[in-house]
């Protein structure tokens, strides 16, 4: 049960619930015009109100009765399907990448103008610590820290070693 309220009060889940009603309201506006615009354009050429009326095909069936092959209602929802991406496409994101290529062109040029503090490297570090630990060496040989070269033997008897 811990994971499933986990699960909900994921901010995934908000914006997943978020983006299925906006969906669902942007749908209503495509379809709008697909059915009000679109349809009656379509439907003009082909001599019908709808496109789901258009290119019926009428197969008899073993039992006597009717099948029918509404090819202009699949033609009608493949046109459904490019004007929605199309609308996705130039409504949304067309812009929203614009406005991100602009956003970050804005910060890339904002941080060419400031210089950033880079901090230094792991090596760069690692080779403070060395020369560090050189130069107390070189203070303190009256038994002090002891850095070993890399090659010098260990052993029992030995007092321990750093490495470097």
């Amino acid at each position: 049960m811990k994971g499933f309220k986990e699960f909900l009060l994921r901010g995934n889940v908000i914006d997943l619930a978020v983006a299925v009603v906006i969906g669902a309201a942007f749908t209503a506006i495509v379809t709008s015009i697909v059915t009000n615009v679109i349809n009656p354009l379509i439907g003009a050429v082909f001599n019908a109100s709808m496109l789901d009326k258009t290119l019926i095909v009428h197969i008899p069936t073993v039992s006597g009765g009717d099948a029918s092959l509404k090819f202009g209602a699949v033609i009608g929802a493949a046109i459904n399907f490019i004007i929605i991406a199309a609308v996705v496409y130039f409504a949304l994101i067309l812009p929203v990448n614009h406005l991100i290529k602009r956003t970050f062109a804005k910060l890339q040029k904002d941080e060419e103008q400031t210089p950033q503090d880079v901090p230094p490297t792991d090596v760069e570090v690692l080779v403070e610590i060395r020369d560090l630990l050189r130069s107390q060496q070189g203070r303190s040989l009256d038994g002090g820290a002891h850095v070993a070269p890399n090659d010098a033997p260990e052993g029992p008897g030995l007092p321990s070693t750093t490495k470097l």
